[in-house]
């Protein structure tokens, strides 16, 4: 078993050497010049996704717990990015994949995952994946890999080529070079937990501030303080939020979150879209419409600096969703507002 564990190590590790690191482009905003926005284009990664980072992680925190062999099948309650990169991945070392998600799911998600040999088992909505993934583990005798469970502890939130390095690393010639802030949402919590425990460590002067779509309890949770609330619901905005406040979220780190309406998300890809001619999933719209509204505010309080945040993965994933005009106005509501206050934003 031992030389099977390194032999998929190995694999692994070599998949990240190959690996060139995600660009981290600027964002001019013409209103606000003294205030500097970065986009680090995650969707680059070989699975099109944040989520290629974190599943790396997983498999090697797996491998190297004795957790996963040969013959191990490998399960994930996943609605999409991070199970198309495990099945990448399981796929590399060759042991079976399944993805339990809900039947709602981009139906382009569901194929990437078959792509790479990945199976999908479906559920009625997100609160039934994590119970559905715990008894299909157990019955075929197989390992739960549990996202929201390990993200936070699989990856090295002191370095080692994690997120949080990487943009640092980026804008060290940069005219702020200590971002004032940085944005992220939060699905499993684990990167933001990364970037806050990073930040910490490393003793910048940044603020992280998570952003959080409705139908999630991470915002509830963060104001109130109570970590036992949930819901019934689940996210419109594919990869965030969760209908109960999961392990891997760490809101001692967080300095603060801001609520981002869905139709703000959507809109905010589609105008996104037009500033720099690429797709990104809603939950790049949610990140950037946080970033935003963060600039804004500096503005107002006449203060410079730099805001990064992360384009998380591919808009191709969402073409018969997020990019459907009749399947937004069914699902999401009128973006018209959102989209009027966009572009007042980038008017001079």
């Amino acid at each position: 078993m031992k030389n099977w564990i390194r032999e998929s190590i190995c694999r692994i590790e070599a998949d990240q050497n190959r690996s060139a690191d995600t660009h981290l482009f600027k964002i001019d905003i013409p209103k606000y010049p003294d205030v500097h926005l970065y986009l680090k284009d995650e969707s680059t990664h070989p699975t099109c996704s944040l989520k290629h980072r974190l599943a790396r992680s997983l498999f090697l925190y797996a491998l190297c717990n004795g957790k996963i062999d040969k013959n191990t099948s490998i399960i994930e309650a996943s609605s999409g990015s991070t199970a198309v990169s495990e099945a990448y991945f399981a796929k590399m070392i060759g042991v079976p994949f399944i993805a339990v998600m809900p039947k709602s799911t981009a139906q382009s998600k569901i194929r990437q995952i078959e792509f790479y040999g990945g199976k999908c088992h479906f559920v009625d909505a997100a609160p039934d994946m994590h119970p559905e993934a715990v008894a299909l583990a157990k019955k075929l005798n197989g390992h739960f890999m549990d996202q929201f469970q390990n993200a936070e502890r699989a990856t090295d939130w002191r370095g080692n080529n994690n997120i949080a390095e990487s943009i640092y690393k980026q804008m060290a010639k940069e005219p702020f070079s200590i971002p004032s802030a940085i944005v992220m949402s939060a699905g499993t919590g684990g990167t933001s937990a990364t970037i806050g425990r990073y930040i910490l460590y490393k003793g910048f002067d940044t603020e992280l501030m998570v952003v959080d779509p409705e139908n999630s309890v991470f915002y509830d949770s963060y104001i109130s303080g109570d970590n036992t609330l949930t819901n019934n619901r689940s996210s419109r905005i594919e990869g965030i939020g969760r209908p109960k406040v999961e392990s891997s979220f760490q809101p001692d780190v967080i300095d603060r979150m801001m609520q981002v309406p869905d139709v703000a998300s959507v809109a905010t890809i589609l105008w996104l879209e037009k500033l720099i001619g690429r797709k990104a999933g809603a939950s790049t719209g949610t990140n950037l419409w946080g970033a935003l509204c963060l600039a804004e505010q500096m503005h107002a309080k006449g203060q410079s600096g730099s805001i990064v945040t992360l384009m998380c993965d591919s808009g191709n994933r969402y073409l018969d969703t997020y990019y459907d005009a009749s399947w937004v106005a069914r699902h999401i509501g009128d973006i018209q507002a959102s989209s009027d206050r966009l572009n007042a934003w980038f008017c001079k």
